[in-house]
């Protein structure tokens, strides 16, 4: 339903009318300060992608972003998420459409289904949709450009409701910090997260705004309903303020975690390479000091954090297994894996078989989501003396013999894979290239002996990328 007006009364008071009200000034700050909005003659001015479900906060946050661009210089467009959840799920969509329409804002309306009864719960299932639509989201299509940054409407008093659903959920100081205003790592801004619902209700009232109301949002089932209907009330009648009190609290919960972060960054200086952790190095530090370095490389992998209980399990698994053991732990999508003393966050996939033409791109991407890239340099590389104008590349199909090294004899590919100290599970993913029928190429082996260039002779160098890892939305 919406509230205040109905949905065509909006025209009456478009964003360009609105004036520079304190909200719009904090806004215009925000986005001033943490984007470095001022454009220059030889960079396009960033793209902003509001998440926009129709409701008081994204809808006054849609008004506010588009009178910020009066003044400062970014481009912006919209995502609504069509959970089909309720039965106005139609109605929203065709609200957002038409607020979109007035103001003259691009907006991509995206389905998404959800299970009948998902593990993860339905407001949670719900999120991770629609974190993903938004950080899959293609400016273009044609040059998969993405928006340079992520704008969602959460405000104060969500940041206090995160706060006592992570504290009920037991959450350590990283849980605790509940969302940040400027999420750098994923490129996610919430420019009205100092700033209370009650604010912006009177906002959108002294404009005459229009927005929907979703009738799930009274039903005291779902934990967050609970927690701002019936918890923060009764909190806040014996402790006024509360919720900004929580929001404060969470923001020196933040300080902390930064702190920890850096710590972590120093002991992962050394023990964290290509995405894998050296367990020795692990072993070295105090046991505080290994679940906080373990909780920083989750976070750098979207991973949500384990609970005390399994992070204890998959601390004592990594430090105290046998050396031979085959460890394999489950985190969300992804899962941890070990391999001669070193740990490894990999995401599982069928091997894909595949058989590909290389004709002189700079690089070409795999099915398994891999990429190669080809560079023509001096002195290294394949030589181009013996016409390397087209290759072949293909999967694993086992029995492959190899001799990257003259001084040494031809091997099996497995036996060189083994001994380059390459995981399992990585050897699978590995695409071989061919010159002719000849092996020429293999990843983290090198280049046929035969095939090399010479140091004055010019050569293509292959560059393999790993797949990269699926990356879920905040967990927030």
């Amino acid at each position: 339903m919406a509230r205040s007006k109905p949905p065509q009364a909006a025209a009456e008071t478009p964003a360009q009318a609105l004036l520079p009200s304190p909200l719009q000034l904090q806004v215009n700050a925000f986005l001033n300060s943490h984007l470095k909005l001022a454009s220059t003659p030889d960079s396009a001015p960033p793209h902003l992608l509001l998440a926009l479900s129709g409701g008081l906060d994204s809808t006054v946050l849609l008004h506010l972003l588009v009178a910020a661009k009066r003044s400062l210089a970014f481009e912006l467009s919209a995502l609504h998420v069509h959970h089909g959840l309720s039965a106005n799920a139609d109605r929203w969509a065709d609200f957002c459409k038409q607020q979109c329409d007035l103001l003259n804002i691009a907006l991509q309306v995206v389905p998404i289904a959800l299970e009948q009864n998902p593990a993860l719960g339905i407001e949670a299932a719900a999120r991770q949709l629609r974190y993903a639509a938004l950080f899959n989201y293609q400016l273009d299509a044609a040059s998969d450009r993405r928006p340079d940054f992520i704008v969602s409407a959460h405000h104060q008093d969500d940041q206090a409701e995160t706060l006592l659903l992570q504290l009920m959920r037991g959450a350590g100081v990283k849980g605790l910090a509940s969302m940040a205003a400027i999420d750098h790592n994923r490129r996610l801004l919430r420019p009205l997260l100092g700033i209370s619902r009650q604010a912006l209700q009177a906002f959108a009232e002294q404009q005459s705004l229009s927005w929907c109301e979703d009738e799930s949002n009274s039903n005291t089932q779902f934990e967050r309903n609970y927690v701002r209907h019936e918890l923060l009330p009764m909190l806040d009648a014996r402790f006024q303020g509360v919720k900004s009190v929580l929001a404060r609290t969470a923001s020196h919960l933040a300080e902390a975690n930064d702190l920890l972060d850096n710590l972590a960054a120093i002991d992962g200086a050394a023990l964290l390479q290509d995405n894998s952790l050296c367990i020795q190095g692990l072993r070295a530090l105090t046991l505080a000091r290994a679940k906080n370095l373990l909780r920083y490389w989750f976070a750098r992998n979207a991973l949500a954090m384990p609970n005390s209980e399994q992070l204890n399990e998959i601390v004592q698994q990594l430090l105290n297994a046998a050396a031979d053991a085959n460890i394999s732990i489950a985190l969300q999508h992804l899962s941890l894996k070990r391999f001669q003393q070193r740990a490894y966050i990999y995401r599982e996939q069928a091997q894909l078989a595949f058989d590909l033409v290389w004709n002189g791109e700079a690089e070409i991407i795999l099915p398994n989501g891999g990429r190669l890239e080809f560079r023509q340099v001096t002195g290294r590389g394949l030589a181009l003396k013996f016409g390397m104008s087209k290759l072949r590349i293909s999967s694993r199909d086992g029995g492959e013999r190899f001799k990257p090294n003259v001084l040494r004899p031809t091997r099996t590919l497995k036996h060189l894979l083994q001994e380059a100290n390459i995981a399992p599970w990585l050897r699978l993913q590995l695409p071989l290239v061919y010159w002719h029928d000849t092996l020429a190429y293999v990843p983290g082996i090198g280049i046929a002996h035969k095939l090399q260039a010479a140091a004055d002779e010019p050569g293509v160098e292959i560059i393999w990328h790993e797949p990269a890892l699926a990356m879920p939305g905040p967990t927030n």
